[in-house]
């Protein structure tokens, strides 16, 4: 093969060299005209070949970087090598692009410095990763927790400077040490448990122990420590984070002691009012009795008036003692109920007779197409359910005089309603209704109550397996549905 022969092979093997690399070659004149442009050229910065021969390389640099070109090109000419030159360059669509730049002088035949041969890298993934390490750096020196990293032997191989003001070692005196440095001696089984499972790839994760500090004090923290793996996916370490929960332990105690103490408090309580109102049923058993009495024997029609209204306000308050009994009772659980066949029917009709006769002027209408449908329950309680319905929508819809109540079956439930047309709730305070000393409106003087009707309501319908609720719209008036299983 002859000399052309050999060049022309060779010239052949190097533009196929430069078509087929991955990174960026481009050739020009001394004066920064592009001159060749291989297809990675075009990958990068989007130009095809025949856009970018013979414009200037200033094509690609944007305007604040136009400087480094006339340094460059100075570079070239006095014969020297420019190598991974790190810069930004732009593409057509607008984009700036990090790269790593080796720019080589190009010689003629007769040693004469003709133009540039430039190979570019994109180093976007390599600076985002530098950024990324930055960022993760900064966290882990910046974080209140300690954070420290140790091979699967157990030695230190990086220490933050929250583990320095947790643990009292510095840097310096901790990294190449084994973690036993801060391990109580009768925790020091628990190391062999984690790195049994860091091995195995699981992550540890709160565990809650003690480590020892530099001056030999006990700290309470929480561990979460995780596998460290390498590029081929091997576990080749751990990474622990480990915070400082002394504040959390306090904490705890001061809440464990305040619950003990509400809770005697509570006890106290419960036990005051079940001994107030059992204490004060036998005066008020008296007074009815009294009450009896005096108007059988009392004539004048003035006097027989008060008489009657006395025992109307001793029958409220002999009611009120007897829900008091019944919240002590439910509070220690021995509220007692019954299980017993029972006409539903017929224990409404009774509540609803019972309302009517002590509030004449009421209208309280039933509306059902039930007869005979029996139900087991407790009648006197289910009984003390609806009195407290009706005697609340009485109390709640002042100059209104008409109630609806609604009996009916729905699947195995029984469903009962008790509707008012009075001033109605906000429906923020819906969800409270049923709770134990809750008054929709405890600062009107005019509605008496201690907000234990419906709570007492609640527990009843409970206990009977049922559910309770109320839908209500202000200034137009209440309806409270409850259900009891067939």
């Amino acid at each position: 093969m002859d000399t052309f022969n050999l060049l022309e092979e060779k010239q052949a093997i190097l533009s196929a060299i430069i078509a087929s690399t991955d990174d960026t070659i481009v050739s020009k004149s001394l004066e920064g005209i592009i001159t060749s442009w291989n297809p990675a050229a075009e990958n990068m910065f989007g130009y095809t070949a025949e856009e970018a021969i013979g414009k200037h390389i200033s094509l690609i640099i944007p305007d604040d970087r136009l400087e480094e070109e006339n340094f460059i090109i100075g570079q070239i000419k006095s014969g020297k090598k420019v190598d991974h030159f790190e810069t930004v360059r732009q593409s057509k669509s607008g984009i700036l692009i990090p790269i790593s730049v080796t720019v080589s002088p190009i010689i003629d035949s007769r040693g004469n410095i003709i133009g540039a041969s430039k190979i570019a890298r994109d180093i976007s993934e390599q600076k985002r990763s530098v950024e990324r390490k930055a960022t993760l750096a900064a966290i882990v020196n910046t974080s209140d927790d300690a954070i420290i990293s140790k091979t699967l032997d157990g030695i230190i191989t990086s220490w933050n400077r929250s583990a320095t003001k947790i643990f009292g070692y510095d840097e310096g005196e901790a990294v190449g040490k084994h973690i036993s440095l801060i391990i109580p001696p009768d925790r020091i089984q628990e190391e062999s448990f984690i790195i049994g499972e860091i091995k195995k790839g699981n992550k540890v994760d709160h565990f809650q122990t003690f480590r020892r500090t530099k001056i030999g004090e006990l700290i309470p923290i929480s561990l979460s420590v995780s596998p460290i793996e390498d590029d081929n996916g091997n576990i080749i370490g751990a990474s622990k984070i480990a915070r400082d929960i002394s504040g959390d332990h306090a904490t705890q105690k001061e809440k464990a002691d305040l619950y003990e103490q509400l809770k005697d408090l509570n006890a106290k309580k419960d036990e005051f009012i079940a001994l107030a109102s059992h204490e004060l049923k036998t005066p008020l058993t008296s007074i009815h009795g009294y009450m009896q009495i005096l108007s059988q024997r009392v004539t004048d029609e003035k006097n027989k008036m008060f008489v009657q209204k006395t025992k109307k306000q001793v029958a409220k308050l002999s009611a009120l003692v007897a829900d008091l009994l019944d919240v002590s009772k439910i509070e220690a659980g021995k509220l007692q109920f019954s299980n017993e066949a029972l006409a539903i029917r017929e224990v409404v009709e009774d509540a609803i007779d019972l309302i009517s006769h002590s509030n004449e002027g009421y209208e309280i209408s039933l509306h059902t197409d039930l007869n005979e449908q029996l139900i087991y329950g407790d009648a006197h309680r289910i009984e003390q359910v609806m009195i407290n319905l009706l005697t609340n929508a009485i109390r709640y819809a002042p100059g209104q005089h008409k109630i609806e109540v609604y009996l009916s079956r729905e699947s195995d439930f029984i469903k009962i309603g008790v509707k008012d047309h009075g001033v109605g709730i906000a429906p923020d305070k819906l969800n409270d209704i049923f709770s134990r000393f809750y008054r929709v409106d405890d600062k009107n003087p005019q509605i008496s109550g201690l907000g234990i009707g419906l709570y007492l309501c609640y527990e009843i319908v409970m206990r009977h397996q049922g559910k309770i609720w109320a839908e209500s719209k202000l200034n137009q008036g209440s309806t409270f549905w409850f259900t009891l299983p067939c």
